[in-house]
This record gives C-alpha cells, sequence and structure tokens, in this order.
C-alpha cells in the first residue's frame, strides 16, 4: 500500500492555527510535522517602547493565560531592576496565576478534551454510552455543569485584577490593589462554590481532603473501588473509559520533560533575582528526563529557526541573544516543503533537547524527592507515570485533573495568609539591564526575557508552552513534541482521523483563536478570522 499524505487544518476547535501533516502507511504514522499558521510578533511591538509596556501588551498575547504572562512581565521587571516585593504582592501575584490555572482545568477537559471521547470511534466500547450522556459537546449532563463552574475561579481573578481576561493588576514592585476583608470573604465563598457545585460533587466524588490521600497508583484504583460516588464520578469515568479507550498506549512523545515552577513563596522571594528563584517556588521546576530530575537553569534554553519562517538569526541561540523576529514569506500547509522552512513557531531547546511542557512535567517535577520542605511533594504522578508506561494522552490528562484539588487548596491557603494592613506595592527604582521572568502557565512552561537599554525595550522574548509542544524539527533534524507524539499512532479512517485531534488536544496546544466557515454539505472552508 502507498503511503498516504493527508493535511488537517485546523486541528484545534478554538485555537485553531495549529495545521498538521501526517504520513500514514497501513493505516500507520511514519511521519508527523506540526504547523504553526500564523504570525504573532509581539516582540517586535514592543521593541523601543517603555520597558512596562510588556504589562499592557502580553497579556493580549492569549485569552485564557493573559494572567501568565502578566506575571511573567512582571517579574522580569523585577529581576532587571532589582525591586523589592512584599509577602501580600508575592501571593496576590500567586492567587491570580492559580485561579487562572484551576478554571482552565474544567473548561479545557469538557470543551476541549473530553468530546473526542464521544466520538464515533468508540462506539463499541461499553462505557461509550456513558461518555456520550456525561460529555457530548454542549448536550452533556457534566458538560455545562463544568463549563459554568469554570467562570467562577477568574471571578476571583478579577476581584484583584480589576478583570478577566487582560488584567495588569501585576507590576514591577509588587500589585496595583489593596484588598478589603469584603474582597478575601467573597473571594472564599466563589471558591467554596466551585468546590460544591463541580469540584467534590461531580469531579471526584469525594472530599477533597479525601483525595489528596492518594499516593500511589494502587491507591488511585483503591479509591475507585471504595464507593460508588467515586467510581462514578466524572474523573472515575475518565480513568475507567480511558483505560477502555485504549488512552494509555496513545502515544509517547519525547519523553523528557521541563518546568520553569511558579508560585513564589511569600518570604522567599522579597528581593527578586534570576538565581534565588529556584529555591523560592512552591511548585518546583526541573528537566526529567524520563529517570532523573535535574536543577532548572534558564540559561540551557535555546530555539533553532532552521525550519521557522525567520530569517538574520543563528540556530540555538538563548532568549537573550536572540534577535526580534525577521519574519519571511511563508506557505500553505499544502505547499510547504518540510525539509525547509514550514512553521512560525520556533523550535525550543532545553540543553539540546526537545522537552515536553504542561501539567504532566510539573506533576513529575512534584514527585522529585529533592524538593524542599515548602515545595509540593507529590509521589502519586511519578508512580502512576512509572506503572503506566510513561507519557500518553491518558497520563498527560491525567496530571491536569490531578493539579485541581491541591490548586484549590493552595489558594485557600494564600487568602488566609494575606495580610489587610501590610504593604501590597514598593515602588522600584527603573535601569537598564536584563530581566528573566517565568511561570507555569495552564498548558505549561512560560517565560519572558528582557533587555531595556537606555530606558526602553532593546530586545524581548516569549517563550509559551504552545511553543515547546508544537514546535517543528531542529537543526539537527529532530521532531517537536507534538510531531514526536504523533509517529507511530494508527489512524482508523483518514476522513475522520480523530486520533490525531485527540493527541494535540491532550497538549492543549493554543495558538490563536480563529473562527473557521465551512459549507455544511462539502466541508470546503469558506473563510477564517483571526480573533
Amino acid at each position: 500500500m502507498s503511503v498516504k499524505e493527508l493535511n488537517i487544518s485546523p486541528v484545534g476547535r478554538v485555537e485553531g492555527d495549529l495545521d498538521v501533516k501526517v504520513y500514514i502507511d497501513n493505516g500507520k504514522v511514519t511521519r508527523a510535522h506540526t504547523q504553526a499558521a500564523m504570525f504573532r510578533g509581539f516582540e517586535k511591538i514592543m521593541e523601543g517602547k517603555d520597558p512596562q509596556s510588556g504589562l499592557i501588551v502580553t497579556p493580549r498575547i492569549c485569552g485564557i493565560c493573559g494572567g501568565s504572562h502578566l506575571y511573567c512581565a512582571s517579574s522580569a521587571l523585577d529581576t532587571a531592576w532589582g525591586t523589592e516585593l512584599s509577602p501580600n504582592a508575592l501571593l496576590l501575584r500567586a492567587i491570580g496565576q492559580a485561579t487562572e490555572t484551576i478554571q482552565s482545568i474544567p473548561r479545557w477537559f469538557y470543551a476541549i478534551f473530553a468530546t473526542d471521547m464521544a466520538n464515533k470511534k468508540f462506539t463499541d466500547k461499553p462505557l461509550y454510552k456513558e461518555v456520550v450522556k456525561r460529555w457530548s459537546a454542549y448536550v452533556g449532563e457534566s458538560f455545562q455543569t463544568g463549563l459554568t463552574a469554570s467562570a467562577l475561579p477568574v471571578q476571583v481573578y478579577a476581584l484583584f485584577g480589576g478583570q478577566w481576561p487582560h488584567s495588569s493588576y501585576m507590576v514591577p514592585g509588587g500589585v496595583m490593589c489593596a484588598p478589603t476583608l469584603k474582597d478575601i470573604t467573597r473571594a472564599h465563598a466563589i471558591m467554596t462554590q466551585f468546590k460544591n457545585d463541580w469540584l467534590e460533587p461531580i469531579w471526584l466524588g469525594c472530599t477533597i481532603e479525601r483525595y489528596l490521600e492518594i499516593k500511589s497508583w494502587d491507591d488511585m484504583l483503591a479509591w475507585m473501588e471504595e464507593s460508588e460516588s467515586h467510581k462514578n464520578s466524572d474523573l472515575g469515568l475518565l480513568i475507567r473509559a480511558s483505560l477502555e479507550f485504549g488512552l494509555g498506549s496513545f502515544d509517547k512523545g519525547v519523553g523528557k520533560f521541563l518546568a520553569f515552577g511558579t508560585y513564589l513563596h511569600k518570604d522567599l522571594y522579597n528581593k527578586p533575582t534570576v538565581e534565588g528563584r529556584n529555591k523560592a517556588l512552591i511548585s518546583s521546576s526541573g528537566f526529567f528526563d524520563g529517570e532523573n530530575w535535574h536543577e532548572f537553569d534558564h540559561l540551557k534554553v535555546s530555539e533553532d529557526i532552521k525550519h521557522s519562517w525567520y530569517s538574520d538569526q543563528k540556530d540555538g541561540l538563548h532568549p537573550w541573544d536572540e534577535p526580534l523576529p525577521t519574519p519571511v514569506k511563508s506557505q500553505t500547509l499544502h505547499d510547504s516543503n518540510f525539509d525547509e522552512q514550514y512553521s512560525w513557531a520556533k523550535a525550543p531547546r532545553y540543553d539540546g533537547h526537545a522537552v515536553e511542557a504542561g501539567p504532566i512535567a510539573r506533576c513529575l517535577m512534584n514527585g522529585n524527592p529533592n524538593n524542599l520542605d515548602h515545595q509540593i511533594k507529590d509521589p502519586f504522578f511519578i508512580d502512576a507515570y512509572r506503572k503506566l508506561g510513561g507519557a500518553s494522552v491518558f497520563t498527560r490528562v491525567l496530571a491536569r485533573v490531578h493539579e485541581a484539588p491541591r490548586l484549590y487548596k493552595l489558594i485557600e491557603q494564600w487568602l488566609s495568609e494575606i495580610d489587610l494592613d501590610g504593604e501590597f506595592y514598593i515602588k522600584p527604582v527603573e535601569k537598564d539591564g536584563k530581566g528573566f521572568g517565568a511561570t507555569e502557565a495552564a498548558r505549561g512552561s512560560l517565560a519572558h526575557w528582557i533587555e531595556i537599554e537606555n530606558g526602553v525595550i532593546k530586545n524581548y522574548q516569549v517563550m509559551a508552552p504552545t511553543t515547546w509542544n508544537v514546535g517543528p524539527n531542529d537543526a539537527k533534524g529532530n521532531s517537536g513534541p507534538i510531531e514526536a507524539a504523533l509517529e507511530g499512532i494508527e489512524i482508523e479512517d483518514p476522513e475522520d482521523p480523530v486520533e490525531v485531534g485527540i493527541v494535540a488536544r491532550s497538549f492543549d496546544s493554543c495558538l490563536v483563536c480563529t473562527v473557521h466557515a465551512h459549507d455544511e454539505k462539502s466541508g470546503i472552508e469558506l473563510s477564517r478570522f483571526k480573533l
């Protein structure tokens, strides 16, 4: 049988500028290429602007992770200017980051991922009818409940940030808000509603405290058999259906993982420095090579552009050394030469390796036995990762939803630690220099690098989690994480290659929100609108 080529555009449901080309031989993908189909160029916008313009411009990069970009933009200026941060400022930044991340868990699960499990591919599976009943788009029993609940945590963000998305309340030196007791009380009430409406009754089928007692994969299996409410919760159904549908053997990826870490401790990062960041993190940073953990060093980050539509740049440069992007002419997916340039995404590498970013990386870092006392120590996921055979669609999804109960507890804790009579902002002294700010967005590792000269931005580089995951081949011809994850999967129906979507959406790849208009009968794309 001859090799069949399949061009899939778009792959995402909302984030519509990820295109994929796969080569299929005897029903199996033998080669895959991901294409970021739109030039963003936010770094170019900020050239020559006031250093604080990143606080306004970069939150507009993404409608879901805008708060994460703000976290990075303010942190980069903190390190460049040598600011001082009060405990209150660090708490309110952490609350903003955590509420943005926890809202994304039910929103992504029901709206982006779970509807794929209701695809006809799984019709012959015993749990298919139950999956369809709960998770079908718009009409599933849990679909609307989950999406409605997802709006609650960002109400807390808006209490302190003034709005969500696209807030600018985090600034170098602290935050631009001073909550009252009424604000704190209201935030507690909103999070309690999130717990009572969805997290405990729908998702867990138990209390958060009971779920957090799970420390291993065997514990998880025992928890499911402990009661019908556990087994029949949405989490219980996800685990049972994923194992039945074979999602645990559904792609392996590159097998290496990177987390920048996030949530800086209120008492350990009051004098921000790049060097002091790792030890101040609550959710730890690191590089996991599949066997061992290694300390994160941002100087080991680099980007290749051999297969990206840019010029005037060498491969393998650290972001501080990269020039602002100079775009060249692009091609459509159908016309692209994949031996040459074929994507607007660059190919990030850590210490020369393609690495996967995302909740799976964060959960692996939480299992690092060398984490400090104030850092999250959770042995569950590393045990599940090893017993389930490593990375897969299932373990990637399991990691993401596993974060929700712990994030809820952290948000509640941080709200209770705010000192209403304390400082929230300490005015910094502006100066020239270089800065680095990073966090963990819902989708994974996000960082900004800035260079300030003569009081304006000389260079600004943004590296998003999607860039790590959708990046093209590097200069040595090594595949990016999603490209590697697609290679080897079996496509049952080339007319409906849902397997490609399942893999790509398990990474939660995000490029830019897009509306695609198709003819209902022919399926031909009529128009495309960038938002």
